[in-house]
């Protein structure tokens, strides 16, 4: 009996921790992602424009596939898409766990093993790209104009999230796709609870010196930065 009291102890406490934990990452998060960082200082020309796309739970981030600065194409190539569409002219990059990307194309097909190797850190992450021939401005998608060196940063970043093979050449992922313009790419970095695909998003912002929360794990947390 007194087994059976310790182990109903044992496992209040269990679970009492967990409540407790929940309850200060939501309050931490909502909390960070209030605090905005970064101001519009830039004094050159700003002709360049990117977008912040959501889905409504994940965040990409859009930019264009040539121009004087960056051609995407050379290595985010059409003949890997189903299409096969090179008259596109946007292209947009969200990182996240590849378990979740390749595995679960819908909530309905979300695995208990799946969702607790992303939110602790234990699987790969991946790259998915998308090609677009327009990019329209909505509810769900915001435009924002930065300059030649604040893109050139913005790539930097980009790049740096690609894993890449010993020739230096981008890991495409095969016959894996959600659309008939979108590949996926082996990705650098872990995905957690702490680390979001909409924490990467914001990290490319701020890394572009762009409005973005000082953390954030959720998509809202971005973009109600430029809703004012």
């Amino acid at each position: 009996m007194n087994i059976i009291k310790r182990s109903f102890k044992c496992l209040g406490y269990t679970l009492l921790g967990i409540i407790c934990f929940l309850l200060v990452y939501i309050l931490v998060s909502f909390g960070l992602s209030k605090i905005e960082v970064n101001s519009d200082i830039a004094t050159d020309k700003k002709e360049i424009e990117v977008f912040i796309r959501t889905n409504g739970v994940h965040t990409d981030i859009v930019v264009p596939i040539k121009n004087e600065l960056k051609d995407w194409s050379k290595e985010i190539q059409f003949q890997q898409t189903k299409s096969k569409d090179s008259l596109m002219n946007y292209l947009s990059f969200g990182w996240g766990d590849k378990g979740f990307y390749l595995e679960t194309p819908t909530w309905s097909d979300l695995k208990a093993s799946t969702a607790f190797n992303a939110a602790f850190g234990l699987g790969e992450s991946a790259m998915h790209t998308t090609f677009y021939k327009k990019i329209k401005e909505g509810d769900d998608c915001v435009k924002i104009n930065i300059t030649k060196e604040e893109y050139l940063q913005l790539v930097r970043y980009i790049d740096s999230s690609f894993e890449r093979n010993k020739g230096g050449n981008l890991v495409f992922i095969p016959a894996t796709t959600y659309d008939k313009n979108d590949s996926f790419y082996e990705a650098n970095g872990k995905y957690s609870l702490f680390y979001t695909c909409n924490t990467w998003t914001n990290s490319a912002l701020k890394s572009a010196n762009q409005k973005a929360a000082f953390w954030t794990n959720y998509d809202q947390g971005i973009l109600q930065h430029y809703s004012k």
